[in-house]
Protein backbone atom coordinates (compact mmCIF):
# COMPACT_ATOMS: atom_id res chain seq x y z
CA UNK A 1 0.00 0.00 0.00
CA UNK A 2 1.46 3.37 -1.02
CA UNK A 3 0.25 6.97 -1.06
CA UNK A 4 0.91 9.18 -4.09
CA UNK A 5 1.33 12.70 -2.70
CA UNK A 6 1.14 14.38 -6.12
CA UNK A 7 -2.09 12.64 -7.06
CA UNK A 8 -3.55 12.45 -3.57
CA UNK A 9 -4.31 8.76 -4.20
CA UNK A 10 -3.87 5.49 -2.35
CA UNK A 11 -2.43 2.64 -4.40
CA UNK A 12 -2.55 -1.09 -3.69
CA UNK A 13 0.57 -2.56 -5.31
CA UNK A 14 1.02 -6.18 -4.14
CA UNK A 15 -0.50 -9.14 -5.99
CA UNK A 16 -2.47 -10.46 -3.02
CA UNK A 17 -3.82 -7.00 -2.13
CA UNK A 18 -4.84 -6.13 -5.68
CA UNK A 19 -6.54 -9.53 -6.07
CA UNK A 20 -8.43 -9.01 -2.81
CA UNK A 21 -9.62 -5.53 -3.81
CA UNK A 22 -10.81 -6.70 -7.24
CA UNK A 23 -12.57 -9.72 -5.73
CA UNK A 24 -14.65 -7.66 -3.26
CA UNK A 25 -17.07 -5.40 -5.20
CA UNK A 26 -19.20 -4.85 -2.08
CA UNK A 27 -16.33 -3.00 -0.39
CA UNK A 28 -14.47 -1.70 -3.45
CA UNK A 29 -17.07 -0.47 -5.92
CA UNK A 30 -16.54 -0.10 -9.66
CA UNK A 31 -19.13 2.68 -9.78
CA UNK A 32 -17.02 5.82 -9.52
CA UNK A 33 -19.79 8.30 -10.42
CA UNK A 34 -20.21 9.62 -6.85
CA UNK A 35 -16.57 10.81 -6.78
CA UNK A 36 -15.72 11.63 -10.42
CA UNK A 37 -16.91 14.32 -12.85
CA UNK A 38 -20.00 13.51 -14.92
CA UNK A 39 -20.92 14.52 -18.45
CA UNK A 40 -24.42 14.05 -19.86
CA UNK A 41 -23.25 12.58 -23.17
CA UNK A 42 -21.69 9.70 -21.25
CA UNK A 43 -24.96 8.71 -19.56
CA UNK A 44 -26.11 6.52 -22.48
CA UNK A 45 -22.70 4.87 -22.59
CA UNK A 46 -22.89 4.20 -18.84
CA UNK A 47 -26.18 2.28 -19.13
CA UNK A 48 -24.58 -0.71 -20.80
CA UNK A 49 -21.02 -0.33 -19.54
CA UNK A 50 -20.99 -3.07 -16.93
CA UNK A 51 -17.32 -2.38 -16.18
CA UNK A 52 -18.58 0.53 -14.09
CA UNK A 53 -21.36 -1.43 -12.38
CA UNK A 54 -21.69 -3.47 -9.20
CA UNK A 55 -23.96 -6.46 -8.54
CA UNK A 56 -26.83 -7.05 -9.11
CA UNK A 57 -26.93 -4.72 -12.15
CA UNK A 58 -23.55 -5.98 -13.30
CA UNK A 59 -24.67 -9.61 -13.15
CA UNK A 60 -27.81 -8.92 -15.19
CA UNK A 61 -25.99 -7.08 -17.97
CA UNK A 62 -23.04 -9.47 -18.16
CA UNK A 63 -25.31 -12.55 -18.21
CA UNK A 64 -27.38 -11.12 -21.06
CA UNK A 65 -24.35 -10.10 -23.09
CA UNK A 66 -22.68 -13.48 -22.44
CA UNK A 67 -25.55 -15.17 -24.28
CA UNK A 68 -24.59 -13.37 -27.48
CA UNK A 69 -20.82 -12.96 -27.13
CA UNK A 70 -19.92 -16.59 -26.41
CA UNK A 71 -16.51 -18.32 -26.55
CA UNK A 72 -17.83 -20.13 -29.63
CA UNK A 73 -18.54 -16.80 -31.34
CA UNK A 74 -14.99 -15.60 -30.57
CA UNK A 75 -13.39 -18.85 -31.75
CA UNK A 76 -15.47 -18.71 -34.92
CA UNK A 77 -13.76 -15.43 -35.79
CA UNK A 78 -10.38 -17.10 -36.32
CA UNK A 79 -10.62 -17.55 -40.13
CA UNK A 80 -11.86 -13.98 -40.56
CA UNK A 81 -9.07 -12.56 -38.36
CA UNK A 82 -6.56 -14.46 -40.52
CA UNK A 83 -8.15 -13.04 -43.69
CA UNK A 84 -8.09 -9.47 -42.35
CA UNK A 85 -4.44 -9.82 -41.20
CA UNK A 86 -3.42 -11.17 -44.60
CA UNK A 87 -5.21 -8.38 -46.47
CA UNK A 88 -3.68 -5.66 -44.28
CA UNK A 89 -0.16 -7.08 -44.68
CA UNK A 90 -0.72 -7.50 -48.45
CA UNK A 91 -1.13 -3.72 -48.46
CA UNK A 92 2.60 -3.34 -47.66
CA UNK A 93 3.78 -6.28 -49.77
CA UNK A 94 6.09 -4.05 -51.81
CA UNK A 95 7.68 -2.28 -48.83
CA UNK A 96 10.52 -3.27 -46.53
CA UNK A 97 9.57 -0.58 -43.99
CA UNK A 98 6.15 0.32 -42.63
CA UNK A 99 4.38 1.50 -39.49
CA UNK A 100 3.09 -1.58 -37.69
CA UNK A 101 0.38 0.37 -35.84
CA UNK A 102 -1.05 2.07 -38.93
CA UNK A 103 -0.72 -1.07 -41.05
CA UNK A 104 -1.95 -3.77 -38.70
CA UNK A 105 -2.25 -3.20 -34.95
CA UNK A 106 -4.77 -0.36 -35.22
CA UNK A 107 -7.08 -1.39 -38.11
CA UNK A 108 -7.21 -5.15 -37.40
CA UNK A 109 -9.29 -5.13 -34.20
CA UNK A 110 -11.50 -2.27 -35.41
CA UNK A 111 -12.40 -4.16 -38.61
CA UNK A 112 -13.05 -7.39 -36.68
CA UNK A 113 -15.30 -5.68 -34.12
CA UNK A 114 -17.19 -3.67 -36.74
CA UNK A 115 -17.80 -6.77 -38.87
CA UNK A 116 -18.86 -8.74 -35.80
CA UNK A 117 -21.47 -6.07 -35.02
CA UNK A 118 -22.73 -5.98 -38.61
CA UNK A 119 -21.41 -2.47 -39.27
CA UNK A 120 -21.17 -1.76 -43.04
CA UNK A 121 -17.59 -1.83 -44.36
CA UNK A 122 -17.86 1.78 -45.56
CA UNK A 123 -18.36 2.89 -41.96
CA UNK A 124 -15.37 1.11 -40.42
CA UNK A 125 -13.29 4.28 -40.74
CA UNK A 126 -15.78 6.02 -38.41
CA UNK A 127 -14.93 3.52 -35.67
CA UNK A 128 -11.24 4.16 -36.26
CA UNK A 129 -11.74 7.93 -35.97
CA UNK A 130 -13.82 7.60 -32.79
CA UNK A 131 -11.30 5.27 -31.15
CA UNK A 132 -8.47 7.64 -32.04
CA UNK A 133 -10.26 10.53 -30.33
CA UNK A 134 -11.40 8.54 -27.28
CA UNK A 135 -8.00 7.04 -26.50
CA UNK A 136 -5.57 9.59 -27.87
CA UNK A 137 -5.18 11.25 -24.46
CA UNK A 138 -4.25 14.51 -26.17
CA UNK A 139 -6.29 16.52 -23.65
CA UNK A 140 -4.53 15.00 -20.66
CA UNK A 141 -1.29 15.52 -18.78
CA UNK A 142 1.01 12.64 -17.90
CA UNK A 143 -0.68 12.20 -14.52
CA UNK A 144 -4.44 12.00 -14.52
CA UNK A 145 -6.19 14.28 -12.03
CA UNK A 146 -9.84 15.31 -11.73
CA UNK A 147 -9.33 18.64 -13.55
CA UNK A 148 -7.64 16.78 -16.41
CA UNK A 149 -10.47 14.27 -16.49
CA UNK A 150 -13.12 16.99 -16.59
CA UNK A 151 -11.38 18.71 -19.52
CA UNK A 152 -11.03 15.42 -21.37
CA UNK A 153 -14.71 14.53 -20.91
CA UNK A 154 -15.76 17.89 -22.33
CA UNK A 155 -13.35 17.55 -25.25
CA UNK A 156 -14.48 14.08 -26.32
CA UNK A 157 -18.20 14.58 -25.59
CA UNK A 158 -19.07 15.46 -29.24
CA UNK A 159 -17.38 12.22 -30.38
CA UNK A 160 -19.30 10.19 -27.79
CA UNK A 161 -22.54 11.87 -28.90
CA UNK A 162 -21.85 11.05 -32.55
CA UNK A 163 -20.92 7.44 -31.74
CA UNK A 164 -23.99 6.93 -29.55
CA UNK A 165 -26.26 8.29 -32.26
CA UNK A 166 -24.73 6.09 -34.94
CA UNK A 167 -24.87 2.91 -32.83
CA UNK A 168 -28.45 3.61 -31.72
CA UNK A 169 -29.52 3.97 -35.37
CA UNK A 170 -27.71 0.73 -36.22
CA UNK A 171 -29.48 -1.08 -33.36
CA UNK A 172 -32.88 0.17 -34.50
CA UNK A 173 -32.19 -0.99 -38.07
CA UNK A 174 -31.25 -4.42 -36.76
CA UNK A 175 -34.36 -4.53 -34.57
CA UNK A 176 -36.48 -3.94 -37.66
CA UNK A 177 -34.46 -6.33 -39.81
CA UNK A 178 -32.38 -8.81 -37.74
CA UNK A 179 -29.29 -10.44 -39.28
CA UNK A 180 -26.66 -12.97 -38.28
CA UNK A 181 -24.47 -10.54 -36.36
CA UNK A 182 -23.68 -9.76 -32.74
CA UNK A 183 -26.01 -6.75 -32.64
CA UNK A 184 -28.96 -8.95 -33.64
CA UNK A 185 -27.97 -11.59 -31.07
CA UNK A 186 -27.75 -8.91 -28.36
CA UNK A 187 -31.30 -7.81 -29.23
CA UNK A 188 -32.53 -11.41 -28.91
CA UNK A 189 -30.69 -12.24 -25.65
CA UNK A 190 -33.08 -12.88 -22.75
CA UNK A 191 -32.74 -13.92 -19.10
CA UNK A 192 -35.83 -14.44 -16.92
CA UNK A 193 -37.95 -12.49 -19.38
CA UNK A 194 -35.54 -9.53 -19.38
CA UNK A 195 -33.92 -8.20 -22.53
CA UNK A 196 -31.37 -5.48 -23.12
CA UNK A 197 -32.70 -1.99 -23.76
CA UNK A 198 -31.38 -0.22 -26.87
CA UNK A 199 -29.41 2.20 -24.67
CA UNK A 200 -27.80 -0.70 -22.79
CA UNK A 201 -26.67 -2.20 -26.09
CA UNK A 202 -25.14 1.16 -27.07
CA UNK A 203 -23.09 1.08 -23.87
CA UNK A 204 -21.93 -2.47 -24.49
CA UNK A 205 -20.98 -1.73 -28.11
CA UNK A 206 -18.92 1.21 -26.88
CA UNK A 207 -17.34 -1.11 -24.31
CA UNK A 208 -16.50 -3.60 -27.07
CA UNK A 209 -14.77 -0.79 -28.88
CA UNK A 210 -12.52 -0.55 -25.81
CA UNK A 211 -12.18 -4.22 -24.85
CA UNK A 212 -12.05 -5.52 -28.41
CA UNK A 213 -9.93 -2.84 -29.96
CA UNK A 214 -7.57 -0.77 -27.88
CA UNK A 215 -6.28 -3.70 -25.81
CA UNK A 216 -5.34 -5.64 -28.95
CA UNK A 217 -3.69 -2.60 -30.55
CA UNK A 218 -1.59 -2.00 -27.44
CA UNK A 219 -0.82 -5.71 -26.97
CA UNK A 220 0.47 -6.12 -30.53
CA UNK A 221 2.67 -3.04 -30.35
CA UNK A 222 3.95 -3.93 -26.88
CA UNK A 223 4.75 -7.47 -28.04
CA UNK A 224 6.87 -6.28 -30.96
CA UNK A 225 8.70 -3.67 -28.85
CA UNK A 226 9.36 -6.22 -26.10
CA UNK A 227 10.46 -9.02 -28.44
CA UNK A 228 12.76 -6.60 -30.27
CA UNK A 229 14.24 -5.46 -26.96
CA UNK A 230 15.06 -9.06 -26.02
CA UNK A 231 17.27 -10.40 -28.82
CA UNK A 232 16.62 -13.99 -29.78
CA UNK A 233 12.91 -13.88 -28.92
CA UNK A 234 11.61 -13.67 -32.48
CA UNK A 235 13.88 -16.46 -33.80
CA UNK A 236 12.96 -18.73 -30.86
CA UNK A 237 9.22 -18.21 -31.41
CA UNK A 238 9.59 -18.65 -35.16
CA UNK A 239 11.30 -21.98 -34.53
CA UNK A 240 8.62 -23.08 -32.06
CA UNK A 241 5.30 -21.21 -32.69
CA UNK A 242 3.65 -23.37 -30.02
CA UNK A 243 5.30 -21.10 -27.43
CA UNK A 244 3.47 -18.03 -28.77
CA UNK A 245 0.49 -18.21 -26.33
CA UNK A 246 2.89 -18.19 -23.33
CA UNK A 247 4.85 -15.35 -24.93
CA UNK A 248 1.65 -13.28 -25.32
CA UNK A 249 0.81 -13.86 -21.64
CA UNK A 250 4.29 -12.68 -20.65
CA UNK A 251 3.88 -9.51 -22.73
CA UNK A 252 0.58 -8.91 -20.94
CA UNK A 253 2.32 -9.30 -17.57
CA UNK A 254 5.29 -7.19 -18.61
CA UNK A 255 3.40 -4.23 -20.14
CA UNK A 256 -0.29 -4.13 -19.16
CA UNK A 257 -2.12 -1.66 -21.46
CA UNK A 258 -4.19 -0.40 -18.53
CA UNK A 259 -1.84 -0.72 -15.54
CA UNK A 260 -4.29 0.65 -12.94
CA UNK A 261 -7.96 0.12 -12.10
CA UNK A 262 -9.88 2.59 -9.95
CA UNK A 263 -12.20 1.47 -7.16
CA UNK A 264 -14.32 3.47 -4.69
CA UNK A 265 -14.43 2.42 -1.06
CA UNK A 266 -18.04 1.91 0.05
CA UNK A 267 -17.13 1.98 3.75
CA UNK A 268 -14.08 2.79 5.89
CA UNK A 269 -11.41 0.10 5.44
CA UNK A 270 -7.98 -0.63 6.86
CA UNK A 271 -5.35 -1.52 4.26
CA UNK A 272 -1.67 -1.94 4.99
CA UNK A 273 -2.22 -0.49 8.44
CA UNK A 274 -3.85 2.65 6.96
CA UNK A 275 -7.46 3.64 7.57
CA UNK A 276 -9.11 4.66 4.30
CA UNK A 277 -12.44 6.56 4.56
CA UNK A 278 -15.58 5.67 2.60
CA UNK A 279 -15.90 7.21 -0.87
CA UNK A 280 -12.16 7.30 -1.42
CA UNK A 281 -10.69 6.57 -4.85
CA UNK A 282 -8.33 3.62 -4.50
CA UNK A 283 -6.07 2.56 -7.37
CA UNK A 284 -5.35 -1.15 -7.82
CA UNK A 285 -1.96 -1.17 -9.58
CA UNK A 286 -1.94 -4.17 -11.91
CA UNK A 287 1.52 -3.32 -13.27
CA UNK A 288 3.11 -3.45 -9.83
CA UNK A 289 1.17 -6.59 -8.85
CA UNK A 290 2.45 -8.27 -12.04
CA UNK A 291 6.00 -7.81 -10.77
CA UNK A 292 5.43 -8.81 -7.16
CA UNK A 293 8.43 -11.01 -6.17
CA UNK A 294 6.27 -12.90 -3.69
CA UNK A 295 4.16 -14.15 -6.63
CA UNK A 296 6.57 -14.28 -9.57
CA UNK A 297 10.03 -15.82 -9.77
CA UNK A 298 12.49 -13.24 -11.17
CA UNK A 299 9.64 -10.77 -11.87
CA UNK A 300 11.92 -8.26 -13.61
CA UNK A 301 13.04 -10.83 -16.18
CA UNK A 302 11.03 -11.14 -19.41
CA UNK A 303 10.57 -14.89 -19.87
CA UNK A 304 8.49 -16.14 -22.83
CA UNK A 305 8.38 -19.60 -21.25
CA UNK A 306 6.99 -18.36 -17.92
CA UNK A 307 4.39 -20.79 -16.64
CA UNK A 308 2.26 -20.48 -14.65
CA UNK A 309 1.75 -16.78 -15.23
CA UNK A 310 -1.01 -15.47 -12.91
CA UNK A 311 -0.80 -11.85 -14.12
CA UNK A 312 -3.68 -9.52 -13.36
CA UNK A 313 -3.64 -7.54 -16.61
CA UNK A 314 -7.17 -8.63 -17.53
CA UNK A 315 -8.40 -8.03 -13.99
CA UNK A 316 -9.76 -10.50 -11.47
CA UNK A 317 -13.15 -11.51 -10.11
CA UNK A 318 -16.49 -10.48 -11.59
CA UNK A 319 -14.92 -7.82 -13.81
CA UNK A 320 -12.38 -10.10 -15.51
CA UNK A 321 -11.97 -8.56 -18.97
CA UNK A 322 -14.76 -9.59 -21.30
CA UNK A 323 -12.61 -8.93 -24.36
CA UNK A 324 -9.65 -11.05 -23.18
CA UNK A 325 -10.29 -14.12 -25.41
CA UNK A 326 -10.63 -11.93 -28.50
CA UNK A 327 -7.52 -9.87 -27.70
CA UNK A 328 -5.48 -13.05 -27.13
CA UNK A 329 -6.73 -14.64 -30.36
CA UNK A 330 -6.04 -11.56 -32.48
CA UNK A 331 -2.56 -11.11 -31.00
CA UNK A 332 -1.59 -14.76 -31.55
CA UNK A 333 -2.80 -14.78 -35.16
CA UNK A 334 -1.20 -11.43 -36.04
CA UNK A 335 2.17 -12.25 -34.44
CA UNK A 336 2.25 -15.70 -36.04
CA UNK A 337 1.53 -14.21 -39.46
CA UNK A 338 4.22 -11.56 -39.02
CA UNK A 339 6.78 -14.25 -38.21
CA UNK A 340 5.64 -16.41 -41.14
CA UNK A 341 5.90 -13.58 -43.66
CA UNK A 342 9.10 -11.92 -42.50
CA UNK A 343 12.31 -13.85 -41.72
CA UNK A 344 13.60 -10.78 -39.91
CA UNK A 345 11.57 -8.12 -38.21
CA UNK A 346 13.24 -5.21 -36.39
CA UNK A 347 12.69 -1.69 -35.09
CA UNK A 348 15.42 0.27 -36.93
CA UNK A 349 15.28 3.38 -34.71
CA UNK A 350 13.57 3.90 -31.39
CA UNK A 351 13.82 7.65 -32.04
CA UNK A 352 10.98 7.18 -34.54
CA UNK A 353 8.73 5.26 -32.11
CA UNK A 354 6.03 7.39 -30.47
CA UNK A 355 4.03 6.34 -27.43
CA UNK A 356 0.50 6.80 -26.15
CA UNK A 357 -0.17 9.05 -23.17
CA UNK A 358 0.62 6.66 -20.28
CA UNK A 359 -2.14 8.26 -18.18
CA UNK A 360 -4.60 6.68 -20.63
CA UNK A 361 -2.84 3.69 -22.15
CA UNK A 362 0.55 1.96 -22.09
CA UNK A 363 1.33 1.33 -25.74
CA UNK A 364 2.84 2.71 -28.91
CA UNK A 365 1.13 5.22 -31.19
CA UNK A 366 3.53 4.75 -34.12
CA UNK A 367 5.95 1.85 -34.58
CA UNK A 368 8.11 1.95 -37.76
CA UNK A 369 9.55 -1.51 -38.49
CA UNK A 370 11.99 -2.92 -41.05
CA UNK A 371 11.42 -6.38 -42.52
CA UNK A 372 12.98 -8.84 -44.92
CA UNK A 373 11.07 -11.32 -47.07
CA UNK A 374 11.78 -14.97 -47.95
Amino acid sequence: MTYDEAQGQWRVVDHQGVSAVLADPATYSSDLTPITPTQEDFETFRQGNFVGMDPPEHRKLRTLVSQAFTPRVVQGLEPRIEDVCARLLDGVADRDRFDLVDTLAYPLPIIVIAELLGIPADDHRLFQEWAGTLFGGDQLGDSLDMADLERALEAIAPTVREMNGYVLDHIRRRRARPGDDLTSRLLAAEVDGTRLADEEIVGFVALLLVAGHITTTALLGNAVVTFDGHPGTFPALREDPGRLPDAVEEVLRWLPPFPELGRRTTRPVVLGGQEIPADTLLMAHLGAANRDPSRFTRPDVFDVARSPNPHLTFGHGIHFCFGAPLARLEARIALHMLMERFPTFTIPSYDDVTYQNPAVLVGVRHLPVAVTRP
